[in-house]
């Protein structure tokens, strides 16, 4: 479960922990009173993770990694599809008029395109990650209606939850130093 390089686990914290912050900030959206605490608490443990990230990745950064050419081209080529298809995908649920789907769609683009970062990467970590993120947003919809919560809310606490912890986990593993 853990990164071939200890700058790319503190790497991982950073994206991770800044990404489940902006997760639970979207839940926030007009959730259950009950979950503002835990979402708010949530948002300041990811941003807590991924500044201690930033400072192990900013001590390490003369350490190897798995980035070298080719493969930031093509985690660049990866990242960029994910955005224009989260992209389209939000445009066209907007002009449909169901924009409250929009975080559902971003939730799945960007649990798929972890899937070959993970590999780019070569950090089994993040294929969980992958999976889980996908699952929470194929859950969401229904979650949502069985608890009578905002869509934002469902997605949001469950993707926020997932890197979270998992920028926790790559936090801890980067500051083993395995």
């Amino acid at each position: 479960m853990i990164a071939e390089h200890v700058r790319d686990a503190s790497a991982t914290a950073v994206v991770f922990g800044f990404f489940a912050s902006s997760w639970f900030g979207w839940a926030q959206e007009a959730p259950p009173r009950s979950w503002r605490p835990v979402l708010a608490v949530g948002s300041v443990l990811s941003l807590l993770t991924a500044i201690a990230g930033g400072v192990l990745t900013w001590h390490r950064w003369s350490d190897p990694t798995a980035f070298d050419a080719d493969t930031s081209r093509t985690f660049g080529l990866v990242v960029g599809i994910e955005f224009g298809v989260a992209a389209l995908g939000a445009g066209l649920l907007a002009l449909r008029g169901r924009r409250e789907l929009i975080p559902v769609w971003v939730a799945l683009v960007v649990g798929v395109h972890l899937f070959p970062a993970a590999a780019l990467l070569d950090y089994p970590l993040i294929h969980v990650v992958a999976a889980l993120v996908t699952v929470a947003a194929l859950a969401a919809v229904p979650v949502a209606r069985a608890r009578a919560v905002p869509v934002s809310a469902a997605v949001g606490i469950g993707a926020g939850g997932v890197l979270l912890a998992a920028a926790a986990s790559s936090l801890v593993m980067a500051l083993v130093g395995y």
